[in-house]
C-alpha cells in the first residue's frame, strides 16, 4: 500500500483534530487576524505607491543644490582638507 498526497492531508487533519481541537479555534482566529492585517497592508502599499508616482511625476523638475562654506570650497583644495590636524606633540 502506498501513502499518496491526499492520505497524508487526511493524516494531519485528523492528528489536528484529535491533537488540537482545543487550540483550533484561537488558531483559526489568529490566522483570519493575520490575514486581515496583510490585506490592509497591501491596501495601504498600494495607496502609498500611487502617491508615490504622482510625487516623482512633480518632482522631475530637478533642483539644483549648492555646497555653502564646504572647506574644500574654500581652500580650493591646494592640498588642505577637512580633515583637523592631529594633536601630536
Amino acid at each position: 500500500m502506498r501513502l499518496e498526497g491526499w492520505h497524508l492531508i487526511i493524516i494531519i487533519v485528523l492528528a489536528l483534530v484529535l491533537f488540537a481541537a482545543p487550540k483550533l479555534p484561537s488558531m483559526a482566529r489568529s490566522i483570519g487576524q493575520s490575514m486581515r492585517i496583510f490585506k490592509s497592508e497591501v491596501r495601504e502599499m498600494k495607496k502609498d505607491g500611487s502617491s508615490e508616482a504622482k510625487d516623482s511625476q512633480e518632482a522631475s523638475d530637478a533642483v539644483e543644490g549648492k555646497v555653502v562654506g564646504h572647506p574644500d570650497a574654500k581652500a580650493k583644495n591646494n592640498g588642505e582638507t577637512d580633515v583637523p590636524p592631529s594633536n601630536r606633540v
